[in-house]
């Protein structure tokens, strides 16, 4: 007596939309460094974000608090005691203004990401359509606007706003400002390319045939096509979004210390320590972008290298190359969202 064993597909749709979310799918899909890599980054983004979250619970004291009820704090004290990290020039403490400044980051992340693809989006979209003289103005007026540095405009910006003294909101809205203007022409070229692409395809010409118009071919038909990229332009935007506030910081038109706390001042404000011998006020700031960036990074490369199809057709190689056994058959096709189930009658 002989054990026949069959594949039955078991349709999910939960597990089909998990299935297809950018990072779940290219989780599915990496393998050795890749996964290694993604993993890493996620782990170094995702304690970012629940530090940015969790600040007031975690941080032992405000962003701007000089003093408890044993009096003020000292000034320039080593780790150790009820500094952990040590106290500032100006007697703040290291811990906490390091925690308090995942907040400013994930801030300035938000509006000038968020911004950047709500304005570049929509110009790709109607750009591509389009074409024609529009086509043409808006690909010179990107191309103009990408040859600017992206510091040296947020400089301008910051002392446009707030004359270089940036309170929270005009230091968040001169990073954010200056990094939407830089990156628009990104999200710019990639949305434009997809669009010029996927106008010609079949079931747009059929949109077309039926009487559809123009806003609702590009908002329901080509959008959603054209923004798979999106992830991965956003990860890596968001790391540069981070270097450009510490920059300004850095360069002394970042946010002051009353208003909230930003790693590149802290940097600024610990350039005189180093030659005193006071490492702490200066290596955990950096310490901190380094770890932000270098978490954002690696999930965005991940993605990068994932969404090469000769890295998809080495892992469904390697599966196909493990031997099965006797009993066991290989199911034709594996459709996104399925489910494989083995049942022995």
């Amino acid at each position: 007596m002989t054990a026949e064993t069959t594949l039955e597909p078991v349709t999910n749709p939960r597990a089909s939309f998990v299935r297809r979310l950018p990072v779940v799918s290219h989780f599915n899909k990496s393998v050795g460094l890749q996964r290694f890599m993604l993993v890493v980054g996620l782990v170094l983004t995702g304690i970012f974000l629940l530090t940015a979250l969790a600040a007031p619970l975690l941080a032992p004291y405000g962003f701007a608090q000089l003093s408890d009820a044993d009096g003020s704090f000292p000034t320039q004290q080593a780790p150790g005691g009820k500094h952990l990290l040590g106290t500032t020039v100006g007697g703040y403490d290291v811990l906490s203004r390091v925690i308090w400044g995942t907040q400013t980051a994930l801030m300035v992340i938000i509006v000038a990401v968020v911004l950047s693809i709500f304005a570049g989006v929509i110009l790709g979209l109607v750009s591509g359509y389009i074409g024609g003289w529009l086509d043409r103005v808006l690909v010179v007026v990107a191309d103009a606007i990408y040859a600017f540095p992206s510091l040296l405009l947020a400089i301008v910006i910051a002392i446009v706003i707030s004359g270089g003294q940036s309170s929270l909101l005009g230091g968040i809205l001169a990073a954010a400002a200056s990094i939407t203007v830089v990156f628009i022409p990104q999200y710019f070229r990639v949305i434009r390319a997809e669009t010029i692409r996927l106008k010609a395809e079949p079931f747009v010409e059929s949109a077309k045939v039926v009487g559809a118009s123009n806003v609702r071919i590009m908002s329901r038909h080509i959008f959603r096509n054209a923004t798979r990229t999106l992830p991965l332009i956003f990860t890596l935007n968001a790391s540069e979004a981070i270097l450009t506030l510490a920059g300004l910081g850095f360069l002394g038109f970042g946010i002051e210390p009353s208003s909230a706390a930003e790693w590149g001042f802290d940097l600024n404000k610990a350039l005189a320590d180093v030659t005193s011998g006071i490492w702490w006020t200066g290596l955990f700031p950096g310490l901190a972008i380094v770890w932000t960036v270098l978490g954002l990074t690696l999930v965005g490369e991940s993605i990068n290298d994932l969404n090469d199809p000769r890295l998809r057709g080495r892992r469904r190689t390697s599966r196909k190359a493990v031997p099965a056994g006797p009993a066991a058959t290989e199911p034709a096709a594996d459709g996104p969202g399925t489910e494989t189930e083995l049942s022995n009658p």
